[in-house]
């Protein structure tokens, strides 16, 4: 994995850094020599995506108060910057870039989210040019945004997307706790109705509300097959003393805020969640980087562990051969059946992630209680390869390669958060399953 590191969110152009991985534990700085310090720029926004299906990872850089960018990759370690003839080069204060291929038509969108403007929703033409859609679509608001994302909350197999509204006033937030009328934007979840269009289900499923979040991501807390949001709450004040949230999806049919239960109500600024499954027990826990927009608002990060319960999971790591090699853009197709009750279908897709936060490539995947995997079919972007496995064992980590007909059982040593370590991914073990 290589990293690159945006700059100058908020303040003034700065340098990017595209760190390559040497594979021994260093790195080389190759911003220059990939083509991506051409133009300087003040952002924090991207997602990376293969927009041609060529099997190479691109790059979508979304601007404050200058054009977006987009870096086609040539396959040589080189990029080249084609924003203005792909048709995605709009001038705007853009926050958060999200990447999903939210119309099944086998290319990958983007959905960029601005401050004090509408936002963007940029449908892939399929010949690297994108026509901006966002009216069309229904989802051009909240006009202030901020952390963005696709994920299919309520497992109908389509992306849906949610936004985040971020006007800096407590007193509005405060109204959401004690139930009066809002005079702000709130958050903002879109269901896809399947047809290039979303539905703002916002008030149905009871994300009407203000929160000033800043920090952002989903997971699922308790392994019941259902995407989950954490939000880390707070402004540039240093009186914006507001309680992170975290927010329970009730079966994709409504979110509960279980922030006080749960014991995740931090008080200090959250600028990037993540969600993991870090001591390797089978249950995502979550990661909150802390700290406001001066050093005096500075503060420890946050690692809040997952307590667990007895409902089951799934763990893959996905390997693109013809595919970029992360996988990014492969699709799973889960179906469980838990004890008696009808069987039912999990979705989820590799590089989905929070544009204020980041979630491992490898998925996790809760399935229920007492459940039991009939089905694991992965649809593969560029080699249209359809995997299917039947009666996959549950609560296991497995390794999939790309048109392989088998996948690898991994075993991983649990160890506990803030005990001493045992070694997890040094000592592997590995069983091939056809």
């Amino acid at each position: 994995m290589d990293i690159l590191v945006l700059r100058g969110g908020w303040e003034f152009a700065q340098r990017k850094s595209l760190l390559r991985n040497n594979c021994d534990g260093t790195f080389t700085d190759v911003t220059e020599a990939s083509g991506l310090a051409n133009t300087i720029t003040s952002t924090q926004a991207a997602a990376w995506a293969d927009i041609d299906n060529d099997g190479l990872l691109d790059l979508f850089i979304g601007n404050e108060a200058a054009p977006a960018q987009l870096y086609h990759n040539k396959g040589d370690g080189t990029f080249e910057e084609i924003g203005a003839a792909a048709g995605i080069a709009q001038t705007a204060f853009s926050k958060g870039v999200a990447a999903a291929d939210y119309d099944h038509d086998g290319f990958v969108d983007f959905y960029v989210t601005n401050t004090n403007g509408i936002n963007y929703l940029y449908h892939n033409n399929g010949n690297n040019t994108f026509t901006e859609i966002a009216r069309q679509a229904g989802v051009q608001a909240p006009t202030f945004s901020f952390a963005t994302w696709f994920f299919d909350y309520d497992n109908d197999g389509w992306p849906d997307l949610y936004v985040d509204g971020y006007l800096t006033a407590i007193d509005e937030t405060l109204n959401t706790y004690v139930g009066l009328p809002h005079q702000a934007e709130t958050l903002k979840l879109y269901r896809n109705k399947h047809d290039g269009t979303f539905e703002d289900v916002s008030a149905k499923v009871g994300l009407d509300k203000v929160f000033m979040p800043m920090g952002a991501n989903f997971g699922d807390i308790d392994n019941d097959g259902f995407l989950d949001i954490y939000l880390g709450s707070g402004q540039p004040s240093f009186t914006a003393l507001l309680p992170h949230v975290l927010l329970h999806n009730k079966e994709g049919k409504s979110f509960v805020d279980i922030t006080q239960s749960s014991g995740t109500g931090e008080l200090h600024k959250g600028h990037g969640i993540a969600f993991a499954d870090l001591s390797r027990q089978g249950r995502e826990d979550i990661v909150a980087e802390i700290g406001g927009a001066v050093p005096a608002d500075a503060h420890a990060m946050r690692v809040f562990e997952n307590p667990g319960n007895d409902n089951d999971w799934i763990n893959l790591h996905l390997i693109g051969v013809k595919t970029n090699r992360s996988a990014v853009g492969a699709l799973v197709h889960l179906t469980v059946q838990d004890g008696s009750a009808a069987p039912r279908s999990i979705y989820r897709t590799v590089g989905e992630t929070s544009s204020f936060g980041a979630n491992p490539l490898e998925l996790h995947i809760g399935l229920g209680h007492s459940a039991r995997i009939l089905a694991l079919d992965i649809a593969w972007p560029v080699s249209g390869t359809q995997q299917h496995f039947s009666a996959v064992e549950k609560n296991q980590y497995l390794e999939i390669k790309e048109l392989a007909t088998n996948y690898t059982k991994l075993v991983r040593h649990p160890f506990r958060l803030g005990g001493n370590a045992r070694t997890t991914d040094a000592a592997i073990a590995r069983a091939t399953v056809k």
